[in-house]
């Protein structure tokens, strides 16, 4: 028998009514829930969450000018009204940090795949926006702050320095033309924070407030870890430390850069594609590195990327210990400090996203390269053909339609039952079949997902040879 709505509503009801939630329902309103982490997730059986693999796009960006150069890097992705904007450290050759030889280059693209360098006139190199100014160049990041009612003159904002100097902050209008905020760093050096590699900050709209991201150390038995700390601040200017990142139960390992940002199609999740550091693995030997000209002192260590997420505070979790992007075929993709992630996902196609990592560090031949990913697909919750489930803790959602990002097999499928807290089928969907970024659940006759907003449901997909990806509930 078809259910009517009117029976429908009166089954919720009663489910509401005699079932009480074994847990604190979590608030998910109408904001996309991505499969990186387990926060949600109550079980899973025959199915569990499988991380991308980046499909490589090819080389974007040479470091070719004579103020680029082997030793480019830390580079950072920033969007500007549909246009994008990577800076990068120009340095043709090894030395301190913060030499004076160090500057501040960008490169522009207005599709994230094509990429030009600017003459811009404001130095004697031609897509150089800071010079002369050491040691600011050698790790300048910035970022567009979305924090509303931020003055114009002060759209772009960024983080640079070293130990000696302290991270200082700069503005900017048009993210080409910067200044300091003021002569005093914004956060000092204490001892356990040497700022020697690539510290970030954004503005965090579900925390109301900038975040900081930057490079400490970490003691752990008899091997210091160059580790990540955090400091917030309600202005940009006065920043408050909170202390050292918690890394859970993953095994302590150096992450060189940390490049956490909020994602941009769910900001309460942060995402970092960091690079993971080995010093001291060494797999050249001096005749290959001869070969494919790389710095002497630049080929006895290794690294590649691996992926953190983070909802805010002091907490990373490593949902993947393994490596999100290995370094690949080829001798000189292991050198010292190659394979560095860039900062910023950014969108590339209707249904993809890139990002871009520094190669051959250290070499003649230093560029940059694209990968691109599906849009969410960092990762995702995966069964194989025998099929499996995944059931959420309680959720109180809002809307009156479920999207769901996914991908099946010709014979795979992916199914939904919305149960009440403590586990009986409120709703059940008709089986989804294809490959959709923004897939609508229809639903069993009778069934009005409307009337389960504000109350506390968990949902149970099933799936079959089939990813999911990520899921909102939402009006639109």
């Amino acid at each position: 028998m078809t259910m009517t709505r009117r029976g429908f509503a009166a089954t919720v009801c009663g489910a509401f009514a005699t079932r009480a939630a074994a847990t604190e329902p979590i608030r998910i309103g109408s904001r996309r829930e991505l499969f990186l982490d387990r926060e949600l997730i109550a079980e899973m059986r025959g199915a569990d969450l499988r991380p991308a693999m980046p499909v490589d796009a090819g080389p974007v960006l040479k470091f070719d000018h004579p103020w680029e150069g082997r030793f480019c890097g830390y580079t950072t992705i920033v969007p500007d009204g549909g246009r994008y904007r990577a800076y990068y450290r120009g340095s043709p050759s090894a030395g301190q940090d913060g030499q004076p030889s160090e500057v501040t280059c960008c490169a522009e693209s207005a599709d994230g795949k094509i990429w030009t360098k600017p003459k811009l006139g404001l130095y004697d190199q031609d897509n150089v926006i800071l010079a002369g100014q050491p040691p600011f160049s050698h790790n300048f990041s910035p970022f567009l702050d979305t924090r509303p009612g931020v003055p114009a003159a002060e759209r772009f904002k960024a983080v640079a320095g070293i130990h000696k100097s302290g991270l200082v902050g700069f503005v900017s209008q048009d993210g080409i033309r910067w200044k300091r905020i003021r002569t005093e760093p914004i956060l000092p050096s204490p001892k356990a924070f040497v700022f020697d590699s690539q510290n970030l900050a954004f503005w965090s709209e579900t925390e109301g407030r900038y975040v900081l991201y930057f490079r400490s150390w970490k003691q752990s038995g008899q091997t210091r870890y160059r580790w990540v700390s955090r400091a917030s601040s309600s202005d940009f200017a006065d920043w408050k430390v909170e202390g050292e990142m918690d890394y859970g139960d993953a095994p302590p390992e150096h992450l060189y850069t940390n490049q956490t940002s909020p994602y941009f199609r769910a900001p309460h999740i942060y995402a970092g594609i960091c690079a993971r550091f080995l010093p001291g693995r060494q797999v050249l030997d001096e005749a290959q590195a001869r070969a494919v000209g790389v710095d002497p002192g630049y080929y006895k260590d290794c690294s590649d990327a691996v992926l953190v997420t983070s909802r805010g505070g002091l907490r990373y979790t490593r949902t993947f210990l393994e490596a999100f992007l290995r370094p690949g075929v080829g001798v000189e993709n292991w050198v010292s400090r190659s394979n560095y992630p860039a900062l910023n996902l950014i969108q590339t196609g209707p249904s993809t996203m890139s990002f871009y990592v520094n190669r051959n560090y250290g070499q003649p031949t230093a560029y940059l390269r694209r990968y691109e990913l599906r849009l969410d697909g960092l990762a995702s919750a995966h069964a194989g053909y025998g099929g499996g489930e995944l059931i959420t803790k309680p959720l109180i959602f809002d809307g009156s339609r479920l999207e769901l990002n996914y991908s099946t097999s010709a014979p795979g499928g992916v199914k939904v039952e919305i149960q009440d807290a403590g586990g009986g089928k409120l709703a059940e969907s008709k089986e989804l079949i294809g490959d959709e970024i923004a897939g609508t659940c229809a639903w069993q006759p009778g069934a009005d997902m409307g009337l389960l907003a504000g109350k506390p449901v968990r949902f149970r997909f099933t799936l079959k040879d089939a990813d999911l990806y990520s899921f909102r509930c939402t009006n639109i």
